[in-house]
């Protein structure tokens, strides 16, 4: 039987390091092709060329510092040359590049290749509302797209610190591959069908890790933390309720749902970002090119494209926290009035039945 070729799209911080787990299960495992393409976009660094670098010291010097990458693991600078002959797609870059990278791969993989999207955040689609970026890949590449979330910070996984998982694959032959491909004594994965919540709790996280940062800004302390998290996740479930019911709440209670939330709120990007915002009246982009390499975060971009969706549908109120976290980060608030919206949320207010509201 032919071996299944790897290719991971993208090769920041989160993709170096799922190409540490990726390039020693395919070197590994004897299913895999030994070699793993990854798409590197070229930039040049202290005179060299980052893919250059990559290949010869096998180290992402820019984006995964101090990390050695598996030999097996070959940068290349063009997307289709890195594509063109993988099974399994792994794509690990900023959402709103999907669209140009999923053009100029459009017929030029293989048209049984399958995606899987590690990507956390929306799309804003023709005409309103939001597109799931695993759709998004599948629309353009004509491919099926399954999706991995979880409490996965970039550096604790590259330093091979114990973590879990979400894979989101309906595909039940697939499910057993995508599992070896990532499954490792400290990277433990769990299989879930219930793929488009796991991949909505991906993205609406990452909103409700700027409000976590605002109140660390704000010096509001880890009980109001905590109330901040309760009611993110409260809105997590609802939106995920009426924008796309069906789905399983026991989603919510994986990595992908829960885990993922507290560990963004405490320790990710958003966080730390959404802080510096409040305490050096910096704005955001300058924030990401001064913390984050120019890299993008992805909870202001998430709450815009969640508000788009929220006011087309006349419902900015029913979700009063993402609505704030959105205006805050636009400067259309203060970070300061995020306090009156926790007072204020109809999750604390008294129903005759003793039940919440929301």
């Amino acid at each position: 039987m032919s071996k299944t070729s790897v290719c991971i799209v993208g090769s920041g911080n989160w993709g170096s390091a799922i190409a540490k787990i990726v390039g020693v299960n395919a070197k590994r495992l004897p299913q895999y092709e030994d070699k793993v393409t990854m798409y590197c976009f070229e930039e040049m660094i202290e005179g060299k060329k980052l893919t250059e670098i990559i290949n010869t010291t096998h180290e992402n010097v820019k984006y995964l510092p101090g990390h050695k990458l598996p030999e097996n693991i070959v940068a290349i600078p063009d997307v289709v040359e890195a594509a063109k002959d993988a099974d399994i797609l792994i794509f690990v870059i900023p959402h709103q590049f999907i669209k140009g990278l999923g053009a100029q791969m459009s017929g030029k993989i293989k048209s049984s290749a399958i995606g899987l999207s590690l990507i956390k955040g929306f799309d804003v689609a023709e005409g309103g509302g939001i597109q799931l970026i695993s759709h998004l890949i599948t629309k353009h590449l004509s491919i099926p797209c399954a999706v991995l979330m979880g409490a996965n910070l970039a550096n604790e996984v590259a330093d091979e610190k114990f973590c879990e998982t979400t894979i989101g694959v309906k595909d039940k032959k697939m499910a057993p591959i995508l599992r070896d491909l990532f499954q490792t004594p400290n990277f433990r994965v769990v299989v879930s069908d219930d793929v488009d919540a796991v991949e909505i709790c991906g993205a609406l996280k990452n909103i409700v890790a700027c409000g976590a940062g605002f109140v660390d800004g704000l010096g509001l302390g880890d009980n109001t933390k905590a109330a901040v998290i309760r009611l993110g996740l409260m809105e997590m479930i609802k939106f995920v309720d009426v924008f796309y019911p069906g789905s399983k709440l026991a989603t919510f209670f994986e990595s992908c749902g829960i885990a993922d939330l507290i560990t963004t709120c405490y320790g990710g990007r958003n966080r730390k970002c959404s802080e510096a915002f409040v305490t050096s009246g910096k704005s955001i982009a300058d924030l990401e090119k001064e913390m984050l390499n120019g890299q993008k975060l992805q909870g202001p971009i998430t709450a815009e494209e969640v508000n788009h969706m929220l006011k087309g549908k006349s419902m900015e109120e029913k979700f009063p926290l993402f609505t704030a976290i959105h205006k805050i980060c636009i400067g259309q608030i203060k970070p300061d009035q995020l306090i009156d919206c926790i007072r204020s949320h109809p999750e604390h207010m008294d129903c005759s039945d003793g039940f919440s509201k929301l």
